[in-house]
Parts: C-alpha cells; sequence; structure tokens
C-alpha cells in the first residue's frame, strides 16, 4: 500500500480544502466541487501508478469538461483569468477567486505547474493534436504572456470604470468569447510551431501566476544520478523542454514542469 500514499495524500489534500470551504461559506457546492476535483486527481495518479497509458489524459477529461461544460458553460461561471478579475474587484471570494487561489496562486507551492497538465480545459484539446513531442528548440517568446495577462486585467479594469450594466452578463459572453480565442491561437500555434504545449509556454496568461509559486513546489520530478546514464530521452520526451536531470531548483524551464511524467514513463533505468 505505501506506493498509493501519493493519490492517497492528494486525496486528502483536496477534502481538507473541500471540507473548509464547506463549513466556512455555508455552501455545499465547495464540498462536492473540490471532492470532484480531488477524486479526479487521485484517480489519475492511481492509474499512473498502475502504469496505465492514457491516466493523465482521463483526468484531463474529467476535470477539464467539468469546469468548462458544467461549471462554465451551464452554471454560467467565467473560468479564465477575467473571471478572477471580476470578482476580485467586486471583493467577493466566490467562484474563480477560489479557483485561482487553490489551483493557481498557492497551490503550485504543493503540486506546482500540475493545473496545466491535469485539468487545464485549454490544453485538454491541444494535448490531442499531433506534435506532442516539440519539434523545434524553445523560442524566446514567453514575454507574450505578460500582454495578454494585462489585457485581461485592463479589459475587466475598463468596464468597472465605465460602469458598464449587465456586467455579469458581459462576463459569461467573455467566457465563451475567451475559450473559443484561446483554442484557435493554441491551435494555430500547435501546428505553427509544430508543438501542442506553443500555447502554454507563450501565450497563456495564467502561467504569470503559476510560475513563481511552481519554484518552490513540494512535488517534483527528480533524477538518481547513480541510474541516470545521460542518454537524453527525458529531454526529448518532454513537452514543456524541462531539464529534469538537474534536481536543483534553477534547472532549465524548471518552473514550466507540468508533471505529465513523460520522463518518467520513457527513462531506460527508472532513474526518476
Amino acid at each position: 500500500m505505501k506506493k498509493y500514499t501519493l493519490p492517497i495524500l492528494m486525496l486528502a489534500v483536496f477534502e481538507a480544502v473541500a471540507v473548509t470551504l464547506w463549513l466556512t461559506k455555508d455552501n455545499v457546492f465547495y464540498l462536492i466541487n473540490f471532492s470532484y476535483i480531488g477524486g479526479s486527481v487521485a484517480l489519475g495518479i492511481f492509474l499512473f501508478i498502475r502504469r496505465y497509458r492514457h491516466a493523465r489524459r482521463i483526468v484531463q477529461l474529467l476535470v477539464g469538461l467539468y469546469m468548462l461544460v458544467y461549471l462554465g458553460l451551464i452554471c454560467r461561471e467565467n473560468m479564465q483569468i477575467e473571471g478572477f478579475w471580476y470578482y476580485l474587484f467586486t471583493g467577493v471570494f466566490e467562484a474563480a477567486t477560489i479557483h485561482y487561489a487553490v489551483a493557481k496562486i498557492f497551490g503550485p507551492l504543493l503540486f506546482g505547474r500540475g493545473w496545466c497538465g491535469y485539468a487545464c480545459w485549454t490544453a485538454m484539446v491541444l494535448d490531442f493534436l499531433p506534435y506532442k513531442v516539440p519539434a523545434q528548440p524553445r523560442k524566446s517568446l514567453g514575454w507574450i504572456r505578460y500582454i495578454s495577462f494585462a489585457a485581461s486585467l485592463i479589459f475587466v479594469g475598463a468596464l468597472f470604470l465605465a460602469h458598464v450594466g449587465n456586467i455579469e452578463r458581459i462576463m459569461f459572453l467573455a467566457f465563451i468569447a475567451g475559450n473559443v480565442l484561446y483554442y484557435a491561437a493554441g491551435i494555430a500555434l500547435a501546428f505553427a510551431f509544430k508543438d501542442n504545449r506553443a500555447f502554454c509556454k507563450y501565450l497563456c496568461p495564467v502561467t504569470v501566476f503559476l510560475k513563481p509559486m511552481s519554484y518552490f513546489s513540494l512535488f517534483r520530478v527528480k533524477c538518481d544520478k547513480e541510474k541516470c546514464i545521460s542518454c537524453g530521452k527525458c529531454r526529448r520526451v518532454c513537452p514543456m523542454d524541462v531539464d529534469v536531470t538537474d534536481n536543483s531548483r534553477n534547472r532549465k524551464n524548471g518552473t514550466e514542469c507540468i508533471l505529465c511524467m513523460e520522463c518518467v514513463r520513457n527513462c531506460p533505468k527508472g532513474a526518476l
């Protein structure tokens, strides 16, 4: 049972968040919501331990579709970064602000950019494209994400400054339009750079939150130097160009690791 400690621990963390929010917010939705997400993540880790090839993809679909279809389209909550700004400006700790606090601001201290690998509904679609392994070296275009980050903040800020009416409906429409733009840009970038994760590397505004905290992540892929034969296979299969053979926190592209475990799966010596 020792090898199942991680999925049990992950489920326990999500359950702790679920119960805490349920009791403090007096809303059973949070108990159901975080229990479902925690259960999905724990299931994925369990399947990975059991060497099921599509473990991560199952989690992506379970969590990604839940957040996109149920929370976004059915419940009409803007779970994109614009929704975070909206609730932040209104001073309400609900929906998107809680989601960002748990998954994208403080959560990365525990699981790094695991959100990108297991729950993002944009990456959920992009990972079905044919360029799972980057065909070209990473470009120096990461600065674009700060422009999209600023644009989202300016957009929502302008709505409040202009005292626009029916802002909740606008935010829902912005959620739909934002997803269409993200998918279009993500697919275009994937084919342009022959890299499914080009959107994540260069354009996604959420990574501005994720990267700083991911530096201190508790869960990290580490290399057993005594087993490693420096074959370079882990670097070749990594969708985010991370040097996982370097155990320091300053390793190349270290804050980009999405814990997809492709390096672990493909290591011929089990060094990772």
